[in-house]
């Protein structure tokens, strides 16, 4: 355990590094590289970023003599390196887009390519002409059954009650018992995300700006809630407090190679607990899925291709059948330094955790989900030692 609790005292350090650094008051700055730790760590004193990258370069000669497995051992090479990276851009030393992605995400995705989206468009037609939205364009059916479903925005939030009550109910009875856990949603306005998981307060921040259908929400209740980011934090808590987990496992680091499966695990929320329910469900899946992976081709077009957010906004609205001002204001993070890559953990977290998972058995789900939850992961982790030892 060691080597974890050297890592998170690095990390921690970096952290206070980058937060010692003036920048705005706005709400992602002020996350830093660590929003969240669900564990005491005392930074590593650190005089500056050349003593942070030395420090992790030493931390990578001990993983063959000290890691306790090769999970592990094979993470942790992962994680440094995604530091390392990170902490080069500290440095203002340029790291091509496609570096940053590759290293600090842990992912090879560039831009998602036209087949992909396209079948997400395609399972979308079929679904709506399955419920009678037919005779118009793709786009105009989309909407006009997105119209229907849509909430009213003075009942968002007690419907993101009654969706997450229900998510608690499933988890408990089918992962793990969490009748004592709870999430209370809280509307907020003019934010840089549509919900946010605020662990510490135990509150939801829902982004009354945004339009929701009930799917939508139901997706949210899963990914921010049960079983996603507050019972992974919660079991991530208590592995630390009991000594099954390490030190790192305390902390969210963003833009890092955990973060792929910190959202990924989130965004299958749904499938793990067998809660898609005919065809409206399996036309939002496809449907936040075609928006996540025009996310990331965003980011690419900013970042890897210099093209400015009036170019990229009318290609996703377009792309992702969403209105040119809903578009601009969830693609307004891109432009933030430490999130640029973040917006790939995403669409990739989503695709590598479903790809295992659909090679899970019913009988197998109880042991993936101890070794999903009980350790931490990166895409390539996740699909190596699943079933091959670690």
């Amino acid at each position: 355990m060691q080597l974890g609790r050297d890592l998170a005292e690095l990390t921690a350090g970096i952290d206070r590094l980058y937060r010692n650094t003036p920048r705005s008051d706005g709400f992602l700055d002020k996350e830093g590289l660590i929003p969240v730790a669900v564990a005491k760590v005392e930074p590593r004193a650190l005089r500056d970023y050349d003593e942070a990258e030395a420090a992790l370069l030493a931390l990578l000669l001990r993983l063959d003599e000290e890691a306790e497995s090769t999970l592990r051992r094979d993470y942790l090479v992962e994680m440094i390196d995604s530091l390392l990276a990170l902490v080069a851009t500290f440095k203002e030393t340029p790291v091509p887009f496609a570096e940053r992605v590759r290293r600090q995400i842990r992912v090879d995705t560039q831009l998602v390519d036209k087949a992909t989206l396209e079948g997400y468009r395609s399972t979308i037609r079929t679904k709506l002409d399955e419920m009678g939205y037919s005779g118009g364009a793709l786009a105009e059916d989309l909407a006009r059954w997105e119209a229907d479903n849509r909430v009213p925005v003075e009942k968002v939030l007690d419907t993101m009650r009654e969706l997450t009550r229900e998510a608690r109910e499933r988890v408990s009875a089918a992962m793990y018992p969490m009748q004592a856990e709870w999430m209370e949603p809280e509307g907020v306005t003019a934010a840089p995300f549509s919900a946010y998981c605020d662990y510490p307060t135990r509150k939801v921040l829902m982004n009354l700006d945004f339009p929701y259908t009930r799917f939508a929400l139901k997706h949210l209740a899963t990914h921010e809630v049960f079983p996603g980011h507050l019972v992974h934090l919660k079991l991530r808590e208590t592995g630390v407090a009991e000594g099954t987990m390490p030190l790192d496992a305390a902390q969210v680091v963003t833009s890092s190679a955990s973060s792929a499966l910190f959202e990924g695990i989130a965004d299958n929320g749904l499938f793990f607990l067998d809660w898609i329910e005919g065809p409206g469900d399996e036309l939002g899946v496809a449907l936040q899925r075609l928006r996540g992976a025009l996310r990331c081709n965003a980011a690419w077009m900013m970042h890897a291709q210099g093209k400015s957010l009036d170019e990229i906004v009318p290609v996703i609205a377009e792309g992702g059948f969403q209105d040119p001002v809903t578009a601009r204001s969830r693609l307004a993070f891109l432009s933030h330094n430490l999130r640029a890559p973040f917006v790939y953990a995403y669409w990739c977290g989503d695709v590598a955790v479903h790809e295992v998972w659909q090679s899970v058995k019913r009988e197998e789900r109880t042991a993936f989900w101890q070794y999903l939850y009980g350790n931490m992961h990166t895409p390539a982790t996740l699909k190596k030692h699943w079933r091959g030892g670690n």
